[in-house]
């Protein structure tokens, strides 16, 4: 059962190597990289993301490097780590638990291609899983407090990085109260601690932006635009489960787990804190209601434990339930297979990548020590070219899309004015104009910002690129 997975693993990891810092990635390790040359985030680099997420980046910066080669040690090391958390929550049920839901993990990931990683959903896993390990190790062993200020450092970290991780620690503090009140200790004691030991990182975080002179700029990107307005745009049309065919077989098998679990009647803290997980991950993918398959990654966390929670005693045991959970296994390995497969090779990634490359090579040479590059773009490969150009913009900006939608709200009205005043406190010597708006629009988008567009039109064309147009001074 095992070394199909692990081949097959082995075989989507050595096909990853050669993938390239693509899509999202880029965005925060430039936002990283502007930190650490003094930039101070949301008051300088307009973004959408928690901090934990630019400390993680700024973290793989400067232990791997911007190179595509440090990004995969990077992802590696990441995956890695994961991996065992899943291991180290799986272990209480057998060494066929901890290292299939390892390997199962691995493999759900490698079978997404470049551009799933470095997606703030997998940063969150291993964190999430930790947190879990360590409720479920106190509720087993209640004098060992440790374990409850570990995994409330390991879910506060979490919170940093995606604040969505909020609602597991919701449930998992009641978890504890439950759990202390039932054993006779004090239920507030017990979820005190564990809330303290929660709070630590978003405090440091706080106390790091408030540093950094950020405070006021994150409080009006979160409340003024982030909440109201971002958290609704992407959402399609239609309701959308990415790679569903892979989520039937997976579904089955945790089923049947839970199903063989509810049977015996032997139901612990750590089943009850895995179900929590999975009703977790189902609502952290639902609940952002924009069906993007990395959302999906706490789900695939939990769920790699849960699909071999009972696997080894059914195994050894030889029940009915061992060859229909084996299949399930099979299936949703196969799937993944294919789908990893089809990934390493998708067209996109390195037609993104070859535009990256195409853009450099425009600008650079061309931009002197003080110029400074305006790119109107949000993942096509302007700020991915900036990062490897080691070049600035002249507004706070990174993306457009900000400035096309929701027109009759005061925030977007105050971009765009933000956006006008940067502009021409620095006219940049380059413009460069991306033809895929997001989460829709053309060229033709400019013509909505007319301040914009009269700008642009004092600059002259000077390459037409598949993809973008570079606007000289």
């Amino acid at each position: 059962m095992l070394v199909p997975l692990a081949c097959l693993a082995a075989g989507l990891a050595w096909r990853s190597r050669g993938w390239p810092l693509v899509h999202d990635a880029p965005l925060m390790h430039y936002i990283a990289w502007r930190i650490g040359e003094g930039a101070v985030p949301y008051r300088d680099l307009f973004d959408m993301n928690f901090p934990g997420v630019y400390l993680i980046h700024l973290t793989a910066l400067r232990l791997f490097g911007a190179g595509d080669a440090g990004w995969r040690a990077f992802d590696l090391a990441w995956l890695a780590a994961t991996s065992l958390a899943a291991a180290a929550l799986a272990a209480a049920w057998g060494r066929l638990a901890a290292v299939g839901a390892a390997l199962f993990f691995a493999l759900y990931h490698l079978a997404g291609g470049a551009w799933q990683t470095g997606q703030r959903d997998f940063y969150l896993c291993p964190l999430l899983l930790l947190a879990a390990l360590g409720v479920s190790r106190w509720a087993e062993q209640p004098r060992a407090r440790s374990s409850l200020v570990w995994g409330g450092l390991a879910l506060g970290a979490g919170m940093t990085v995606k604040p969505h991780a909020g609602l597991f620690a919701a449930m998992l503090l009641v978890v504890v109260a439950v759990v202390a009140h039932r054993t006779g200790r004090s239920a507030a004691c017990a979820a005190a601690i564990f809330a303290a030991a929660i709070a630590a990182a978003p405090a440091a975080t706080t106390a790091w932006l408030a540093a950094k002179g950020a405070l006021a700029a994150w409080r009006e990107v979160v409340f003024d635009y982030l909440v109201p307005l971002y958290s609704k745009l992407g959402r399609p049309d239609r309701w959308t489960f990415h790679r569903w065919q892979v989520w039937i077989p997976i579904a089955v098998g945790v089923a049947l787990s839970a199903w063989s679990a509810l049977a015996r009647r032997r139901l612990g803290a750590r089943h009850t804190v895995l179900a929590l997980g999975l009703f977790y991950g189902l609502a952290h993918f639902v609940g952002q209601g924009k069906g993007w398959e990395y959302h999906l990654y706490p789900l695939a966390a939990f769920g790699a434990v849960a699909l071999f929670a009972e696997a080894g005693r059914h195994i050894e045991a030889r029940s009915s339930v061992a060859l229909p959970l084996l299949a399930c296994v099979a299936v949703a390995a196969v799937l993944l297979g294919l789908k990893g497969v089809e990934a390493a090779d998708a067209a996109w990634i390195w037609a993104k990548e070859r535009r990256v490359s195409a853009l450099v090579a425009d600008l650079e040479g061309r931009i002197g020590g003080g110029d400074v590059v305006q790119m109107l773009d949000t993942t096509e490969a302007g700020v991915h070219a900036l990062l490897r150009l080691h070049a600035v913009q002249p507004t706070r900006f990174l993306y457009d899309f900000h400035f096309y939608h929701d027109l009759e709200t005061p925030i977007v009205q105050k971009l765009r004015a933000d956006f006008i005043a940067g502009f021409d406190a620095h006219p940049p010597a380059f413009v460069v104009l991306f033809e895929r708006g997001w989460p829709a629009g053309g060229y033709e988008r400019i013509e909505r910002f007319e301040e914009l567009r009269r700008r642009l039109s004092t600059y002259r064309v000077v390459a037409r690129r598949d993809g973008y147009v570079v606007y000289a001074r």
